[in-house]
């Protein structure tokens, strides 16, 4: 997409549009207005009026151009420095020289320094700030010598204008131009922030998907081989049993199915109790006792939305692992509301002995995800034993949540 497309679609063309007419076109402008008058006044020499028209006419396209040609550049900063192109420069400079020494010549102190005057804030608007503010300092000083040089060799009594003047004129015509392009780089800038945030944003929410769909389909496959393997190991010896397992493969799969179809769809919300159930039914097929500590306080507090669906994650993820990454015997959840926080403890034996494939990339999302909820999610291995602790504010849902869960659950039974 081109910058004018882009543009269009931001509002910035009116004040693109707006800016050169400002800059641009006040240098053109400027130029004709009081230049012009000057070569066209029959009191002004004719050896004087010709090399000056056409030395006016270069100026007026050459400011033209390079103004133009700033206008679609990105700012220049003091780590990326730019400059202005050659060719149009070195005309600019040819044309501002002829039209300040004619002048100057003929002793029009408020005349000759316009064009000159030009060159230097156009050069200005290519370069960083810093060199910026040497280049106006330096072009005010050097303004000073020859107005005051010419008054003080005539002797014509009007030194302090002669000298003052042209300064003072290249200081305000660097002003009147980096002034609006300044407000256009901001816009820009700003403009181009709110691109990146946007792009961010749709990075964000494709790592969230990715982060459910992980979780969902994660969990499923990892009790769809325990069971299909102990269906297996049945086969033989119960077959009713096996075929049983194989029923309960195929409600999973259905389930699994169900799931990533709502998390396409949006409003797959995972929850701390559905999870906890879950983990009772699961853990107990894979000959796992589990024991489960609910603080009746914590059951009968309810969370926000967002912290039900994160901490029921934590869960599904710590059950994945005792599955996946452990010969467990014993495991035990603990969930309870303290020192307003929910705290969920999630703890199992038969530990593998290398605890860096237990964490995987599963606990490092989530605890990035509860890190940006004001919470935090801790793993520890000691021993043969694998702890995960998850830790968040209890905040007491409002209105808004408890509606936009019930809406879940009602679009997701739909």
């Amino acid at each position: 997409m081109g910058d004018g497309a882009i543009e269009r679609g931001t509002g910035l063309t009116s004040f693109r549009r707006y800016t050169w007419w400002t800059v641009p076109g006040m240098a053109a402008g400027v130029l004709v207005l009081f230049v012009g008058e000057w070569v066209l006044d029959g009191d002004v020499a004719l050896w004087a009026r010709g090399p000056a028209a056409v030395a006016l006419v270069v100026e007026v396209v050459a400011s033209v151009v390079l103004l133009s040609r700033r206008l679609a550049l990105l700012p220049v900063s003091d780590e990326r420095p730019g400059g202005p192109p050659t060719g149009w420069l070195t005309a600019a400079g040819a044309a501002g020289v002829v039209l300040g020494v004619f002048p100057l010549a003929l002793r029009d102190y408020g005349l000759w320094a316009i064009a000159p005057a030009m060159v230097v804030a156009i050069v200005a608007t290519y370069l960083s700030p810093r060199r910026r503010r040497l280049l106006i300092a330096g072009a005010v000083v050097l303004a000073l010598l020859p107005g005051g040089v010419v008054s003080l060799a005539e002797g014509d009594g009007e030194l302090a204008y002669a000298a003052l003047f042209p300064a003072g004129l290249v200081a305000f015509t660097a002003w009147v131009t980096l002034g609006p392009l300044w407000a256009w780089d901001t816009a820009r800038r700003l403009d181009k922030a709110r691109h990146l945030e946007a792009e961010l944003a749709v990075k964000d929410e494709r790592l969230r998907f990715a982060a459910d769909l992980h979780d969902i389909q994660g969990h499923h496959l990892q009790v769809i081989a325990l069971k299909g393997e102990l269906a297996a190991r049945l086969v033989e010896v119960d077959p009713a049993r096996a075929a049983a397992e194989m029923k309960e493969v195929r409600r999973l799969a259905a389930d699994a199915l169900s799931d990533t179809r709502a998390v396409v769809q949006g409003y797959r919300r995972t929850t701390l109790d559905d999870e906890i159930a879950n983990a009772t039914r699961v853990l107990a097929a894979a000959d796992i006792d589990a024991r489960m500590t609910l603080d009746p306080t914590a059951v009968t507090t309810e969370l926000k939305d967002s912290a039900r669906h994160l901490l029921g994650l934590v869960m599904r993820e710590a059950t994945t692992n005792v599955l996946r990454h452990s010969r467990a015997r014993h495991a035990e959840v603990d969930y309870r509301i303290a020192d307003g926080f929910a705290r969920l403890r999630v703890s199992n034996d038969g530990a593998d002995e290398q605890p860096l494939a237990m964490e995987g990339t599963g606990l490092r999302t989530l605890a990035e995800r509860l890190g940006a909820a004001g919470g935090e999610l801790t793993w520890e291995h000691d021993g043969d034993r694998f702890v995960v602790a998850a830790t968040l504010p209890a905040n007491q849902a409002d209105p808004a949540d408890s509606a936009r869960s019930t809406d879940s659950a009602n679009g997701a039974a739909r």
